[in-house]
């Protein structure tokens, strides 16, 4: 198995190439450290292959000035590269399986589960922090907010530091950001556009962010653009998935609140029969929802975004 390069050689560098995680993977990172001694940061991206507007946000962090900063990026800019070029909506081509459901990994797994082995075993280590950028596959519309391990004061802090006024305290395992706090590594997830969509404004919204992590945590010195001062509002998120497979039709908005009881949606048959009617078990506001007309059973339908 092939390894990154060594990190924080003392000199100024900027190092660009593609490394075998595992034999059939080909992975593209760079790795920007500055003359100055100081902390790693590791940013991932294109976990989900088609959520672009993460993948454009890392793609420009490469571009990043070795003597701008202090310590060191690590930037994997498409960790599901087949999927990038698929299109691929969430899963891993190789195994259809999410990665984002995989972690710690398993070394003798799938293709995915051996690649998060891999990241778990060999590149978490490395970091000081991390944030994972996501941005709303193919077939979802989102509103931004941050993901952050629930009940890891330092994680919550840099969702704070990111600047997205809505912070999500996760639970649970199986994803990136948790398994890296569990080797007590602060991890954030930002969530930012939708339907596979990037813009300036959007790729911005994550760029501007990750430069606050940055200066927060000692990288760069100088401006930087302060996010709105706004209060972080921390919420959990509730799930409801489709009982019957059919045609998805949403009765809320995008940041619409959200009372329980209240219909949030059906899932009709073609010739317009309710299959099923999706009602809110809590108080609280979409944070985002389904946007495909098609619908399968199990299929995540929206997120609720509940107070803590």
């Amino acid at each position: 198995m092939n390894i990154l390069p060594a990190l924080r050689t003392g000199q100024a560098r900027a190092e660009f190439g593609r490394v075998h995680p595992i034999d059939e993977l080909e992975i593209p990172f760079a790795i920007i450290e500055g003359s100055e001694p100081g902390p790693c940061l590791l940013v991932t991206a294109g976990v989900h292959g088609s959520e672009f507007c993460s993948i454009e946000a890392a793609v420009r962090l490469m571009q990043t000035n070795p003597a701008e900063i202090k310590g060191t990026l690590l930037i994997l800019p498409i960790l599901n590269v087949e999927g990038f070029h698929k299109r691929s909506i969430y899963v891993m081509p190789q195994d259809g399986k999410n990665l984002n459901r995989m972690f710690p990994g398993k070394p003798d797994g799938t293709t995915g589960e051996r690649l998060a082995h891999w990241l778990v075993t060999s590149v978490y280590p490395l970091a000081d922090a991390y944030i994972d950028l996501h941005g709303g596959d193919l077939d979802e519309g989102l509103a931004p907010f941050t993901i952050f391990p629930a009940g890891c004061e330092k994680s919550q802090a840099l969702a704070a530091v990111f600047g997205i006024p809505v912070a999500v305290a996760a639970g649970g395992s199986g994803y990136t950001i948790d398994a890296a706090h569990r080797l007590g590594i602060p991890s954030i997830l930002p969530e930012v556009s939708g339907n596979g969509l990037w813009s300036e404004d959007t790729v911005s919204l994550l760029t501007d962010g990750i430069r606050r992590v940055m200066r927060t945590l000692g990288m760069v010195a100088g401006d930087v653009e302060e996010a709105p001062q706004k209060p972080l509002e921390v919420v959990t998120m509730w799930v409801p998935t489709a009982s019957r497979t059919g045609l998805w039709y949403p009765r809320k908005e995008l940041s619409e609140a959200v009372a329980k009881g209240d219909l949030l949606g059906e899932i009709r048959n073609v010739f317009g029969e309710v299959l099923a009617s999706i009602h809110s078990e809590k108080d609280g506001f979409i944070l985002y929802g389904l946007t495909s007309l098609s619908v399968n059973q199990g299929e995540a339908l929206l997120g609720v975004g509940t107070p803590v």
